[in-house]
């Protein structure tokens, strides 16, 4: 289980390589829902994602010995670009694959960061059958996307961040998808603000946590379709059973409600975001009388999106 101590040692260990990201308000967007609304920017983080703290805090427990023939892991993109990052500042070399699919601003990156890339099919076989190829061959140490304690501490340290800076919140809303950045907010607000309800905000068209979570049983997420290509990924059997016993819901919101709200972020925030993390202004501003005058942190889980397809 993933302690208290965890998260601050986590947290010590990758401050010196992470952004502290700012939290920002939007008067019009609070207007707008009836809430105070405030927005943990983890798209201004190093590799414009939450995924860096994550893969940073796994890295920098291995060995020189481990990190000798370099780190791989699959991805979209996100953690991709996180474990490349953790490769090139420990001097090692980094193994991806990603899928055909993934969005080209990804891909180009992840090689940014010196990653040797490999294409594989748009499942999660092919990305874990190609991975395990590669690393037979080379002896990679694999950085799990999200099912993995050092992970999950990694992505606590977020919502750590804001419970230290805001009082009195009464939600934490996070994009769900592998289930990382959720569970890791959910042990964050459990030991550093009890009091602040814990949610996840999921597609419709990826629906596999929200399912998972109303049955109790982990569901596998099969042939996800979604413009937000972040939460593609099925729930990890580690998240899903912190989700479970510390997260209050899972909602669901549509790809119109997606980009409606990605288009409120650009107007009001005047900041660059993707798909996925819009998906947790979209579940305020769709239960708005649920979360009528609450104080309310929404993470924004990242912006790398291709400039040249924005959805409006």
């Amino acid at each position: 289980m993933v302690s208290k101590k965890h998260i601050e040692s986590a947290h010590q260990r990758i401050q010196p390589y992470i952004h502290n990201t700012p939290i920002l308000t939007s008067s019009i967007l609070n207007g707008l829902t009836g809430a105070a609304l405030y927005f943990k920017c983890e798209n201004f983080q190093k590799i414009g994602a939450f995924k860096a703290r994550g893969a940073l805090n796994f890295a920098l427990q291995l060995s020189k010995e481990e990190l000798k023939n370099g780190l791989c892991t699959h991805s979209s993109g996100n953690h991709a670009q996180a474990v490349a990052l953790a490769a090139q500042l420990l001097g090692t070399k980094a193994h991806i694959v990603m899928p055909k699919t993934a969005p080209q601003a990804k891909v180009d990156a992840t090689k940014g960061y010196g990653a040797i890339v490999t294409f594989c099919e748009a499942t999660l076989q092919a990305r874990e059958d190609t991975l395990a190829t590669i690393q037979q061959k080379t002896k990679a140490v694999f950085i799990p996307p999200y099912n993995h304690d050092w992970i999950i501490e990694g992505q606590a340290t977020c919502a750590k961040e804001i419970l230290e800076e805001l009082d009195a919140l009464d939600f934490v809303i996070t994009p769900v998808g592998g289930g990382g950045l959720l569970a890791g907010s959910a042990l964050a607000a459990k030991y550093f603000s009890p009091k602040t309800t814990v949610i996840g905000a999921e597609p419709e068209g990826a629906d596999d946590a929200y399912r998972s979570f109303q049955t109790g049983i982990l569901i596998p997420s099969e042939h996800p379709n979604t413009i937000a290509d972040g939460l593609l990924t099925s729930l990890g059997p580690i998240n899903f059973e912190i989700i479970k016993q510390h997260v209050s819901e899972i909602n669901l919101v549509t790809d119109e409600e997606i980009v409606a709200a990605m288009k409120l972020i650009y107007q009001h925030l005047k900041i660059v975001v993707e798909p996925s993390s819009a998906t947790v202004l979209a579940l305020v501003l769709k239960r708005k009388a649920f979360f009528k005058e609450k104080r309310i942190a929404l993470i924004l889980s990242g912006g790398n999106v291709d400039l040249g397809k924005l959805p409006f």
